[in-house]
């Protein structure tokens, strides 16, 4: 199975994943779609995530859940940066 580049699923570790659903919850795009309750959710639908990131903040364990965000996303986003005017 080949996923296009900007395809890039929440990553569940399953050895930290203690099964209390809140990512599928949370998941407005209905990435975990068919995921069942006290089991580890399943990303059935990986090029639907549109890196809203609230899977990773509902999340209760810190580091279960991880977002690639794709590059051409990255590159529109611009930190705003405080600059003295002189």
């Amino acid at each position: 199975m080949v996923i296009e580049e900007r395809a890039m699923p929440p990553i569940i570790k399953t050895e930290q994943c203690t099964k209390c659903g809140q990512c599928v919850d949370i998941c407005t795009e209905d990435v975990f779609y068919g995921s069942k309750k006290g089991e580890v959710p399943v990303v059935t639908y990986p090029r639907e995530c549109v890196h809203f990131n609230g899977c990773v903040d509902a999340c209760p364990v810190p580091g279960a859940i991880t977002l690639r965000i794709p590059l051409p996303v990255m590159l529109a986003f611009k930190p705003e940066v405080e600059e003295d005017i002189v």
